[in-house]
């Protein structure tokens, strides 16, 4: 399949179960599918519930196959005082690969964060994913001196219990 057979859209309701199979192959892809429960249901009330505050797009082949998935959401610099994008999840099905489907994905985003004034396009990558020469190749950065954290599960509970808030 050609990259110009492939229409990227923003995610519609019927797209909900495939981008949900997406996601658990990219977990399996990154080597933690056990981590991944994602449902229908919880992707369905994040992207179109009362209050979404995720987005998504997929790309689609000529019979409506959705064959890559990127979700996203608005973050926001208090630098610069403007909202930017957070790639939460960019897949592409391997067979896909190569064939300039992550490009037009990740262009679309950027051209998201241009048309609405947004600075920044940011997200993290696995240190041995091969994708990161895919993004060095599109002017991404890695921003090293960064480190991320992450509070979940225990000790996501004990912190709240804390009866600091």
């Amino acid at each position: 399949m050609t990259p110009d057979r492939i229409a990227i859209q923003p995610v519609r309701p019927a797209d909900v179960p495939a981008v949900v199979a997406l996601v658990h192959e990219l977990a399996a892809f990154e080597r933690a599918p056990e981590q991944c429960t994602l449902t229908a249901d919880a992707l369905s009330v994040a992207l179109f519930g009362p209050d979404p505050a995720l987005y998504g797009h997929v790309a689609t082949g000529p019979d409506g196959e959705v064959v890559a998935f990127m979700l996203w959401f608005l973050n926001f610099s208090t630098w610069d005082g403007r909202h930017g994008v957070y790639l939460e999840d960019l897949y592409v099905r391997p067979e896909l690969r190569g064939a300039g489907v992550g490009r037009r994905m990740l262009a679309t985003l950027a051209g998201i964060c241009v048309d609405r004034g947004y600075t920044r396009l940011q997200w993290a990558v696995l240190d041995w994913n091969p994708a990161r020469t895919f993004y060095a190749a599109v002017g991404g950065e890695a921003t090293g001196e960064w480190v991320p954290y992450r509070l979940t599960g225990e000790a996501l509970a004990k912190l709240a219990a804390t009866g600091l808030r």
